[in-house]
């Protein structure tokens, strides 16, 4: 069982929401796909409190997230846990 995770939404092109449970280090991003719409829910693990503070802050969360979390897939390995939310 995957425990929910609250979100907030961003602003961004390309993700429309994040969130993170401290507890147990995971990062949550709920992406959009090239139209805007809302699609998958991925969740990356190994990431810290501190991590989540400067991603969530950042002057931009998706340059944020390619630069310093999609490449390091071994540092923060990733989930998908849905295709699309649910209707």
């Amino acid at each position: 069982m995957t425990k929910t995770i609250d979100m907030q939404t961003v602003d961004s092109s390309q993700i429309h929401a994040i969130g993170h449970d401290a507890e147990n280090n995971i990062l949550a991003i709920r992406f959009k796909n090239y139209k805007g719409e809302v699609t998958s829910l991925y969740h990356y693990s190994n990431f810290t409190a501190e991590d989540f503070e400067a991603f969530s802050k950042a002057e931009s969360i998706g340059r944020h997230f390619g630069a310093h979390i999609k490449p390091f897939d071994q540092k923060y390995p990733f989930t998908r846990i849905e295709a699309a939310p649910a209707a």
